[in-house]
């Protein structure tokens, strides 16, 4: 039998065929633009994603039994607010996850409220990216699209109900709305009505393994199917990856080096970050987990090759750096989109420091690896400080491809970190959940254990690691100089 796998991503889609051993048989990717009205808002037109869907699972299965396949699971980029008018059009282009626009909202929730009682609604406090802001923001900017608003949902929650005519959402991306009693599993009321919406708005909650539906007559036929095929409720990006990469079981850990960037460390029981510098989510395994997520990782390689170098051939660019790791006196703050975990500053911006006339291309670019690195540390140490012990961790996504940038995180972390055999993220993710809904394995961790193997491990260099110890020092020292700076220069 077969299982679809989908990452919806910010930038592509990218569509995993992937048998019952595990084995992936084919892929496919289909890119989407993204839209920027103003600097600092970031938006996309759901029917991109769908359009992409039906190219990308054509192509999936060319060559291949259609009608073997049995399941769908689609992982997918989250907090981006879907709202749907009562025909179930959509009725603006969806405000994304990157999107830095709601400060005034999320201060509002923040102090107003107080990050205490949202917190105790939640587990969470208010960030920029999440859901619950950006429908504060639609009510004031927008009132006659908020008040069209017949059904509130997510990026890949919108996929399945154009793929089951179901309004589902899983528990893991939910949780990122801020609209989600996350210990209890249930919406909140509270939250609810600060954001003037009520429960017959939002979507049925399932676990990610959880079957919503199957698919449509008329879709089955467009895409060359069965109509048999059972959708999943799927999961959040980040928790379909950790299923992917076997991040499951209490106190195991997964770094992602995607267009964002996130620790994830997962929990068989619900807890929160008293300072709230991490999130407190539901896992796709139907535990809990805590992360943090930084807005722009690999993409800051990619902006800084593609649009100042003018370059795509990011190996080049590495070439001769792993003998320079621990030495550049370059710094950067990768605040590109402003910034969530743990500083939660939607004014922050990317910063190159001690600059001379002696830097080289190299060591901006190495500056730019190493800060992203250093950024995930910040929300590494929140965990530590909290007591939670992470002795290894799994490393995915695009930038995690770069031998010199696992080497250069190993060291700065100073942990092993172990590659999958697999490096496809959420899109494995969300194929191992649809062979849990299809009855092939009774758990998420069963699924995990049997399917997801090792391929390498980088180990630290006590030495290297003691030069980055003494950079990571210096490097937090830098936001707090400059942060007073970020928001004075956005009002000049």
């Amino acid at each position: 039998m077969y299982y679809i796998g989908i990452d919806l991503g910010t930038s592509a889609m990218k569509l995993l065929l992937v048998d019952q051993s595990g084995e992936i048989k084919n892929s496919a990717t289909k890119e989407y633009p993204l839209l920027f009205p103003q600097p600092g808002w970031s938006e996309q037109e759901p029917k991109e994603w769908w359009g992409a869907l039906l190219a990308g699972v054509t192509e999936l299965m060319s060559g291949f039994d259609a009608s073997r396949v049995c399941g769908i699971g689609v992982g997918g980029q989250m907090h981006g607010l879907v709202a749907l008018d009562e025909n179930d059009n959509v009725i603006r282009p969806a405000i994304l996850w990157n999107d830095g626009r709601t400060a005034e909202e999320t201060e509002w929730l923040n102090t107003a409220i107080g990050k205490e009682k949202i917190s105790e609604y939640t587990g969470n406090i208010a960030f920029a990216g999440f859901t619950a802001p950006k429908l504060l923001w639609l009510q004031k900017n927008e009132p006659e699209n908020f008040a069209k608003i017949a059904k509130i949902m997510l990026p890949k929650d919108y996929l399945n109900y154009r793929l089951t005519g179901v309004h589902a959402c899983d528990y893991s991306d939910a949780s990122g709305m801020l609209l989600l009693d996350v210990k209890n599993k249930r919406w909140s009321k509270e939250m609810l009505d600060i954001c003037g919406v009520n429960e017959s708005q939002m979507p049925k909650l399932f676990e990610s393994y959880e079957v919503i539906g199957t698919v449509l007559p008329e879709v089955a036929k467009t895409l060359g199917i069965p109509a048999s095929v059972k959708v999943v409720a799927g999961a959040g990006d980040n928790a379909a990856a950790a299923v992917g990469t076997g991040t499951v079981g209490n106190g195991a850990c997964n770094i992602s080096l995607g267009t964002s960037g996130t620790i994830f460390i997962s929990s068989d029981s619900f807890g929160v970050d008293p300072l709230n510098g991490l999130h407190a989510f539901a896992h796709a395994d139907g535990y809990w987990h805590l992360m943090g997520c930084m807005l722009s990782a690999a993409s800051c390689n990619k902006w800084f090759c593609e649009e100042i170098l003018g370059t795509k051939n990011f190996p080049a660019e590495q070439v001769g750096m792993e003998e320079n790791l621990g030495k550049d006196r370059v710094f950067f703050l990768p605040y590109l989109m402003g910034e969530r975990s743990p500083i939660n500053d939607v004014d922050a911006r990317g910063t190159f420091v001690n600059l001379s006339l002696d830097t080289t291309r190299r060591d901006m670019v190495q500056a730019v690896l190493e800060g992203v690195a250093f950024a995930i540390r910040d929300s590494f140490e929140v965990a530590k400080a909290i007591g939670v012990r992470i002795e290894r961790s799994k490393l995915c996504g695009g930038g995690a491809k770069s031998p010199v940038w696992r080497k250069m995180l190993c060291n700065i972390l100073n942990i092993p970190l172990d590659s999958p055999q697999t490096e496809q993220g959420p899109g494995m993710g969300g194929a191992m959940l649809a062979m849990v809904g299809t009855g092939l394995y009774a758990s998420v961790k069963d699924c995990a254990d049997a399917l997801v193997q090792v391929k390498e491990t980088v180990y630290p260099d006590p030495a290297l690691a003691a030069k980055y110890e003494q950079r990571y020092q210096q490097f937090q020292k830098i936001y707090p100089s400059v942060k007073p700076l970020y928001k004075e220069i956005k009002e000049f």
